[in-house]
């Protein structure tokens, strides 16, 4: 169909002065009669972007909207020609628009979605998604979009979105990345964002960020969608949310975000848990200031009060608490720093010293049993004199004291290392089937309490049957546990032996490392106590106390607790179960009694005494019974492999955080 000259050029001027203020008429009228005269003189159906331009293209052009106010339909052809829509044909996008003058009644609807998603299937279809991979990423935007609170109908009308595509994009002016219109597009966001968050643009702009993008045009600074996300934008309030912002957080701030992921709160956030502090409750969101501005929150005139927006008790201590503080940074972080050394040499001297100790004694057991050294790996007849009893080692309180131990110290083990290691895959997993961390530190409290009070009940214990004999106890005899000079003497002779430098030296009742086995959790409940305590109870420690106490007592807290599972899973298994010659289990102290042979090549020094002595008798009681054997056998076996389980998961978590600091 043609288009009479004259009427083309009266439906065209009519169209454009209907959408044009009356200043810039007479510009448009002479523009829309040459659009008409090209239009009058070829086909008009799917129209080119050259004469859609011919009439958007002019400066001012705009239509009635169905409300009556005026419609800005301008185009800017260089803008348009430089987005990543530019070299597409209008009509691919406006596909009801078929012919020019437009028909009547047209509503002129576009779908991004849909358009993005036709691209893409054919682009699939064509196996061109390789040559198309933004088109993919653009897709998956628009899947998260559909998930997001602005995809969401709207509360006040339900017929439509809280926010659609073009409420954040210029439909006719998106640029790639990297370009300089991308740049300037960037600075705009905020005041786009703004159009419905009118309160939250209010106060951005007086923030650090807000400045620095609205006044000072900072392209790098932070907008909206950085911590926001973009296209899958959730409500605030919700915890995955919360999860979300503090992770966007660590985009500009990585060294913050790190440093803050080492502390309690951090650790909770990383295993999946929005309870804990994250940086804007304790920063801000909209209206962040410099920590050296008088209005933030972290100022140290309005620390406290930020800290008791959650600790409701917090005292002076917690200002100077230092929720970033590292342990490279001796300058700003003397304490923090000392602690951290402390405890990595403490670390490392013991496991130089036990792991070798460990891995010589595998070796000359071992070497002995092949040239039948040692006792024979099946055990041999009781001997005559006490042939089928076997000798009394552990009353049963101790045995008590012993599980108890075990069991409190595994599962603190369990719901510590979880949070200590929140960054491993399997942490997540453990605090899920505990309950989350609220229920995993109340599990941790009660063991940490039940395994308190064992030990103080055993000093109890000892200090009772101590004290009744006070004048004629001797503390370094062989009944006691006392280190003395011969233990010292002993381990020599042990290495001797490694060495093959000497013979199996002969022990008394208590070896040197059943010593440590001892002592050792003096140290342990010490530290990990008192700094357990410290952590417990916050605002009690902070009354008297500085904050950076938290920061030290955390890392007491942890090392030594890992010190502690590490060497219960390695050393103390491997001297009781998993050397040669005990291997693969001792059922002692669940029985309470080991065969008599096998006391006599263990404590022989001992086992000689009690021969001279004439109290040997007194020891010697039967055989524990069939089902005592098997039940202790089960549990032990149970224990052991829980145990090296923990072990597992304790050295996966190290690995992980060697390859982080590195």
């Amino acid at each position: 169909m043609r288009v009479p000259r004259l009427a083309a050029w009266v439906i065209a001027s009519v169209i454009c002065l209907a959408g044009t203020p009356i200043i810039g008429q007479a510009q448009l009228y002479a523009a829309a009669a040459k659009a008409a005269e090209k239009a009058a003189e070829k086909v008009v159906q799917n129209p080119g972007n050259e004469a859609c331009l011919g009439c958007h293209g002019n400066d001012g052009f705009a239509s009635p909207a169905p409300d009556g106010k005026m419609r800005q339909l301008h185009v800017v052809p260089d803008k348009f020609g430089k987005s990543v829509h530019g070299k597409r044909l209008c009509v691919e996008c406006h596909k009801d628009i078929t012919e020019i003058p437009h028909k009547t009644g047209v509503t002129h609807k576009v779908s991004c979605v849909e358009c993005h998603e036709a691209l893409w299937n054919a682009a699939q279809k064509e196996n061109k998604t390789q040559e198309n991979a933004r088109l993919g990423v653009v897709v998956e935007q628009i899947n998260k979009y559909m998930h997001s609170v602005h995809a969401r109908p709207n509360r006040e009308d339900q017929s439509r979105t809280n926010a659609t595509c073009y409420n954040c994009h210029e439909a006719h002016y998106i640029y790639p990345k990297g370009s300089d219109a991308r740049t300037e597009w960037r600075l705009s966001v905020p005041n786009a964002c703004g159009k419905c968050h009118t309160k939250e643009r209010a106060d951005y702009a007086t923030s650090v960020h807000g400045k620095s993008v609205l006044k000072d045009g900072n392209a790098y600074a932070a907008i909206c969608s950085d911590c926001h996300t973009t296209h899958d934008v959730a409500d605030p309030t919700t915890d995955s949310a919360r999860l979300v912002i503090t992770r966007n957080c660590g985009n500009c701030h990585a060294d913050s975000l790190k440093s803050y992921m080492e502390t309690y709160h951090g650790q909770v956030n990383t295993l999946g848990y929005a309870h804990t502090a994250k940086c804007f409750d304790c920063h801000g969101s909209h209206t962040i200031q410099r920590t050296n501005d008088e209005k933030s929150k972290v100022h140290p005139d309005n620390r406290l009060q930020t800290c008791q927006q959650c600790h409701k008790e917090a005292t002076q201590g917690f200002v100077t608490f230092q929720p970033h503080g590292t342990t490279h940074d001796f300058d700003r972080y003397p304490h923090i720093w000392l602690a951290s050394k402390f405890m990595l040499q403490l670390l490392a001297g013991t496991f130089a010293f036990f792991w070798t100790h460990t891995a010589l004694w595998f070796y000359r057991e071992y070497k002995d049993r092949q040239e039948r050294k040692s006792r024979p790996h099946v055990r041999a007849e009781a001997l005559p004199q006490g042939k089928g009893k076997f000798y009394r080692r552990f009353p049963l309180i101790w045995r008590i004291a012993h599980l108890t131990f075990a069991l409190t110290l595994m599962i603190l083990t369990l719901t510590g290392m979880s949070v200590f290691y929140a960054n491993t895959a399997w942490a997540p997993v453990v605090i899920n089937a505990l309950g989350g961390p609220i229920a995993a530190a109340f599990i941790h409290r009660v063991c940490a309490v039940i395994f308190a009070t064992v030990f103080f009940l055993q000093l109890i214990y000892f200090a009772v049957r101590i004290g009744k004999n006070w004048k004629t106890f001797d503390w370094f005899g062989p009944d006691s546990l006392v280190p003395r000079l011969q233990d010292l003497w002993d381990i020599v002779a042990m290495f001797k032996w490694f060495f093959n430098a000497g013979p199996r030296p002969v022990f008394d009742r208590w070896t040197y490392w059943e010593k440590f086995d001892y002592w050792a959790p003096f140290w342990g409940v010490t530290i990990i106590g008192l700094s357990g305590f410290m952590l417990w109870f916050p605002e009690v420690t902070a009354s008297f106390l500085p904050g950076w106490v938290f920061n030290v007592a955390t890392i007491f807290h942890g090392e030594e607790a890992l010190l502690a599972a590490l060497f219960l899973f390695t050393v103390h298994f491997f001297n009781n179960h998993f050397r040669p010659d005990k291997f693969p289990l001792d059922v002692v102290m669940f029985t309470g009694a080991v065969p008599l042979e096998e006391f006599r090549h263990e404590h022989t020094v001992e086992y000689n005494r009690l021969v001279q002595t004439g109290e040997l008798e007194r020891y010697l009681v039967d055989a524990p019974s069939p089902p005592m054997t098997l039940g202790s056998k089960i549990l032990g076996f149970t224990l052991i492999t829980f145990g090296l389980i923990l072990l597992v998961l304790v050295l996966i978590g190290v690995v992980g955080s060697v390859k982080a600091a590195v």
